[in-house]
This record gives C-alpha cells, sequence and structure tokens, in this order.
C-alpha cells in the first residue's frame, strides 16, 4: 500500500488522494455531507474560485502571480450590474463583463512586460486601483440586478446541474486544452520554466505574458459576472481575499509556485479541496476562526511539498 501511495504522488495523483481522504473523514463524521444536495451545493460554491485558479494557473506556470483578481471581479461585477439596469441585454451585458476582465488582465500584463515591473508589485497596484474604482463606481453601495434571464446564470440549472457548473466545466477544458494541446500554451510553460532560454529560442516573451494576466482578467469578469448573477446585486466588497484561495487551489493542485509546472485539473482538485473543507467544517459546526486556521495548515502543506519536490528536482 504504501508503494502504490509512493507511484500515485509521483505521477501527480497526490491531491486527488487527498481530496478523497477528506470525503471519507466528513462522510464519517457527518450524514449530510455524502448527499446530493449537498455534493451540488459544493460545486455551485466551488465555481468561483475554480474559474479564478483556472486563470491563476496560467500566470503561475509562467512564472508570475495575481494579487488583482478579487479587486477585477468586483469592478467586472459593478460595471455589468450598471449595464443591466441600463437595459442592456443579458448576453451583451456577460460579454461585457468578460471585456471588462480580459482589458484588467491585459493591464497587468503590459505593466509586467514592457513596464518591467515585478508581477507581485504590478498587481499589488491594480488590485488597490480596482478596488477603488469600484467604490467609486458604486459609491460604496451594492448595485441591484434583478433580470430573470441574467440572474438564472448564477442560480439557474442546466438539466439536474447548477449553471455555473457547466459554465466552469467548459471553461476547465478549454484551459486544458490551451495549455496541452496548443502552441501558445507550450510557451507559458517554456517562459515559466526558463524564461532566457525561451526567448534565445524564439519565444517572445512580453505577449506570452500579456496572454496568461490577459487569460485571468478573462476568468475574473466571467466569475464576476457569475457571482453578481448569483446574488442579485453587485456588491463593493465582493472578491476581497479571493486571491488568496485561487492561488491556495493552484498551489494544493500541483501546480509549482516557481513556474514551467503545473496544470488546470490538478487545480481543479486544489478548489474542491478548498470548498469540500468549506463545506464540511460549516457541516460539523466549526467556527469560522478555526476554519481559516485548518485552511492556513493545508496550504502550508501544499507549498512545503512544492518546495521538498522542487528541491528533488
Amino acid at each position: 500500500m504504501k508503494d502504490l501511495l509512493q507511484k500515485l504522488r509521483r505521477n501527480g495523483m497526490g491531491p486527488l488522494i487527498g481530496l478523497a481522504l477528506i470525503c471519507i473523514a466528513l462522510t464519517l463524521l457527518s450524514d449530510r455531507f455524502f448527499s446530493a444536495s449537498n455534493i451540488l451545493n459544493i460545486a455551485r460554491q466551488v465555481s468561483i474560485n475554480t474559474l479564478l485558479a483556472v486563470g491563476m494557473t496560467f500566470v503561475i506556470i509562467s512564472g508570475g502571480i495575481d494579487l488583482s483578481v478579487g479587486s477585477i471581479l468586483a469592478f467586472a461585477g459593478a460595471l455589468a450590474a450598471g449595464a443591466l439596469a441600463s437595459g442592456m441585454d443579458t448576453g451583451i451585458v456577460l460579454l461585457y463583463a468578460c471585456l471588462i476582465g480580459l482589458a484588467g488582465g491585459a493591464l497587468n500584463g503590459l505593466l509586467i512586460a514592457y513596464g518591467r515591473i515585478a508581477p507581485f508589485v504590478a498587481t499589488l497596484g491594480t488590485m488597490t486601483l480596482f478596488r477603488g474604482a469600484t467604490l467609486i463606481y458604486t459609491e460604496g453601495r451594492p448595485v441591484r440586478a434583478v433580470e430573470e434571464g441574467f440572474n438564472a446564470l448564477g442560480g439557474g440549472y442546466l438539466g439536474p446541474i447548477p449553471t455555473p457548473v457547466v459554465i466552469t466545466a467548459v471553461m476547465v477544458f478549454l484551459a486544458w486544452f490551451v495549455l496541452n494541446r496548443m502552441t501558445v500554451g507550450r510557451r507559458v510553460f517554456a517562459i515559466g520554466g526558463n524564461e532566457e532560454a525561451a526567448v534565445l529560442s524564439g519565444i517572445k516573451s512580453t505577449y506570452s505574458k500579456i496572454f496568461v494576466y490577459a487569460v485571468s482578467g478573462l476568468m475574473c469578469g466571467l466569475a464576476g459576472a457569475i457571482l453578481t448573477s448569483r446574488l442579485m446585486s453587485a456588491q463593493p466588497t465582493a472578491g476581497a481575499g479571493y486571491e488568496l484561495d485561487a492561488i491556495a487551489a493552484v498551489v494544493l493542485g500541483g501546480t509549482s509556485l516557481s513556474g514551467g509546472q503545473g496544470g488546470v485539473l490538478g487545480t481543479l482538485i486544489g478548489a474542491l479541496i478548498i470548498g469540500v473543507l468549506d463545506n464540511g467544517l460549516n457541516i460539523l459546526n466549526v467556527s469560522s476562526f478555526y476554519q481559516q486556521a485548518v485552511k492556513g495548515i493545508v496550504i502550508l502543506i501544499a507549498v512545503l511539498l512544492d518546495r521538498r519536490n522542487a528541491a528533488r528536482g
């Protein structure tokens, strides 16, 4: 059994094993956990973080970091709610939110690629910028977003499956395809693994950096529209702290913080680990203070394992 577990870990199955063990433990501790309604509830709750984490995966594989995802989500959601209030069609509102997110992410990419600002510093600045812009636009108050078609985006169902879950599944597949089957994805891995060697081989690292941050922003815009739809309003403080959960999901999924290694399927498992932990601890009536501590311990373990694997490599 020990040899089998070691083999699975070497094959990148460690996060999946961890998720399975957490689910088994919570099922034994509560008969409410492993029910169809609760599983669908977890899937809906996880969808927002998964979208942000998928975009973050592109960024971290390229060797960067994005602290602005929560603020871009809030900004896109607020402008989407305003557009909906002005009478804009639901489909156009969704596209509008995605384009706002795309533009915000591209701004990060431009600052990093051409401004040569460190990703941490650049996205820290835009995190504050977009949060301030959101507060200015909303005047610190929620913006109502009630329209049947738009609200179905975050609160509806496609058959028995919540709409956000279907959208997230599609985006995870598309992201996997881009990273693993397209040239642009191989370039992302190349600049994350060794940027200097990638440039010498003819890869334009500036374009790749703008691309990964634009993808991250696009996911933020989509997540912002879904969250606004689900809450039926755009909250000026929406997305606060979401960047930490997104980074945690990426790291838990096995993507290296050093860049050049990882994938969106692992990120999906990482997001599920965080969602399952939050849900299970709520069912067990564990204090929110202890929940934060447990999450912190899990993230630290994941980072330590990442450093250990990097050292072995």
